[in-house]
Formats: structure tokens, sequence, C-alpha cells
């Protein structure tokens, strides 16, 4: 597995956890940072032992945004250097977005600025109740540009005009009411409540997983919707004829467990 300056991987029991470690500044990032998400995300993508990706942080909160140190650096930059900077950051979330395997973001403490992009492009997002989220780019002049797709998607146009057009901090009760977050869950039982998710991704079929990705991704990007009744159609059919497929229905009418259970069975938390 390899090593990383600003962030940790580790996996347990079919469960990718990627830290962000920078703790000492609240786990802002900054353009190694990025770097170090993208690296980790292109090295486990097509590595079959791992059935999800979880992305928390270390120390007392979960991302305080962009690391200021970078910011002040923005100025020296010139229009395409300060371009390719920002690219690099949308192609971390989209990267996060569009990954194969079911993704969870865990928010604890802070969730500002860019920090809320990180979360809303994963599939399910939890926080706990001390956490504070806050789009504050408008109070230094700025917007919330690359992160804005996930945003938007997430909570809803309107939503967004509000928390992103004020600039406010909010607390994970508004967080949980206008989507941004799935769950809120006390800081107590979260351990238990990601062991019981992991445990749902446990119990099925990676490939079932990541075809019900890709046709999401497809259905929501598309214009046309009489184009997804075609595409459905063909998704689900190649689903059935595929190994997974096979093996899934006929366990479900042999009334025994599937092959992929068998295999994780040590792992599942009764």
């Amino acid at each position: 597995m390899n090593k990383y300056e600003n962030i940790e991987f580790e996996v347990k029991d079919g469960i990718g956890t990627l830290w962000l470690n920078r703790p000492e500044v609240r786990n802002a990032f900054n353009n190694h940072m990025i770097s170090d998400i993208i690296d980790c995300l292109e090295s486990i993508e097509h590595d079959a032992e791992i059935l999800a990706l979880v992305i928390r942080g270390r120390g007392s909160v979960f991302c305080a945004g962009a690391d200021i140190h970078w910011m002040k650096s923005f100025s020296k930059l010139s229009y395409e250097e300060d371009y390719k900077e920002n690219m690099h950051l949308a192609r971390c979330f989209y990267m996060i977005y569009s990954f194969s395997k079911p993704t969870i973001a865990v928010a604890h403490g802070a969730s500002f600025g860019g920090a809320n992009g990180l979360l809303a492009a994963c599939d399910i997002a939890y926080c706990v109740p001390n956490t504070t989220f806050s789009f504050s780019e408008v109070k230094i002049g700025i917007i919330p540009a690359t992160i804005s797709p996930y945003i938007i998607k997430r909570t809803g146009e309107f939503n967004a005009r509000e928390l992103m057009l004020s600039g406010k901090r909010f607390p994970c009760k508004e967080a949980f009411a206008k989507g941004l977050v799935n769950h809120v869950c006390e800081e107590e039982q979260l351990e238990e409540t990601l062991n019981q998710m992991y445990n749902e991704f446990r119990t099925n079929s990676p490939q079932a997983m990541a075809s019900t990705k890709e046709l999401i991704f497809n259905i929501c990007k598309s214009s046309n919707f009489n184009e997804t009744i075609d595409y459905t159609a063909r998704m689900i059919a190649d689903a059935r004829a595929s190994e997974e497929g096979q093996e899934g229905m006929a366990a479900f009418i042999e009334k025994r467990k599937p092959s992929w259970i068998k295999k994780r069975e040590n792992v599942i938390i009764k």
C-alpha cells in the first residue's frame, strides 16, 4: 500500500478508509493533499478486495477547507497556473463522485468550504451532532465553484442558493434538513452505525454495486428521458447475463447464500 504525506489509507475487512491527516491545520487541504487523494483513488479503483471507501478526518475536525498558506500562493500564480490548480481540485471531486465503489463521508467538528465538496461527492454522508458547516467563500470575495455541481445535486438549487449566498455557519440539523448529509449520528453510536452499513455492502454483489453506480450516474447526466428507456433495459440485461448476476439469481432460487457472501462471512459483524 502506498505511503502518503497528507493522508492515511487503511483497509480492514474489505472497507478502505482514507483519513485526511493534517490535524495540526484542521485537515485544511492544499495541492499536495489533493494529489495524495487522487493517487489513492487511482490505486484502489480496481482493487477487488476493497468493497467501499470511507473518507474521514484525523483530529478535532473533518476538514476546515483550503489551507490559508496555499491560498496565499494564489496571488503569485498566472491565470493559466491558477486554472490548472482549480482543475486539479475539480478532478479530485469528480473522481470521488464517479468512483466505482460505494463511498461514505463522515464529518465531525467542522466542514467548511471545499470540505463540503469532499462530503457532497460521496454516495452517503454522515455527521455527528457537533459538526458545523459553512460555505464561507463569499466572505472572502471568491465563490464555491468546483464544489457547486455536487452541492446543488445534494441540496437542490434554492437550498444551495441560501447556503452559498449567505456564507453563514449552520449546524448539523440544518445540514440534514437541506440534504447536505444523509444521517446525523450520535458520536457514541457512530462506529456501530457505520458497521451496519459496511455489512450491507459485504452482502451485496460488488459488480452489481458498481453497475448501480454507473446506472445512476448515466441516468442523472442524461437530458433525454426517452434515451433512458433503452439504456436501462440494456443495463439490466447485462447485469442478468453477468457471472455475479447468474450466481445471485441461482442462489435466490435455490435458497442459498451467493458466493460473495460466503467469501466474506468471516468479516460480517453480527
